[in-house]
């Protein structure tokens, strides 16, 4: 069974950074490609950054593009989502995602196989 489990969500200010990571356990995390998806209260779930299984190719949402980053260590099992310069529209519960295999970057929720339980941000005015 393949567990993901985000931490690293909190209450910031607006302007202020944050880190979120994902660990996952129980599968070949090294052979899937990994993506971050965010849902604000009332809103739709939207991709928000996604990366491929050797870290040679990134992909940003629209609206936090220039200001965060994803990255992965293959040897600890983590996918981590650097948020600089957040608003409070960034405002939302974050979760990563697992595919199962792939060689590239994936942005529709149906790609991916495996989800976490979600972490909550909060940017404060």
């Amino acid at each position: 069974q393949v567990l993901l489990v985000e931490s690293g969500g909190g209450f910031v200010q607006a302007g202020e950074s944050l880190r979120i990571s994902c660990t996952v356990s129980g599968g070949t995390f090294s052979a899937y490609p990994m993506g971050w998806f965010r849902q604000a209260p009332g809103k739709e779930r939207e991709f928000v950054a996604a990366i491929n299984t050797i870290s040679s190719n990134t992909y940003y949402g629209d609206s936090v593009k220039g200001r965060f980053t994803i990255s992965r260590d293959n040897a600890e099992n983590i996918v981590t989502l650097r948020m600089n310069s957040l608003k409070p529209e960034d405002t939302a519960v974050y979760y990563c995602a697992a595919r199962r295999s792939g060689l590239g970057v994936w942005t529709t929720i149906r790609a991916y196989d495996y989800w976490g339980q979600g972490t909550q941000v909060t940017v404060s005015s």
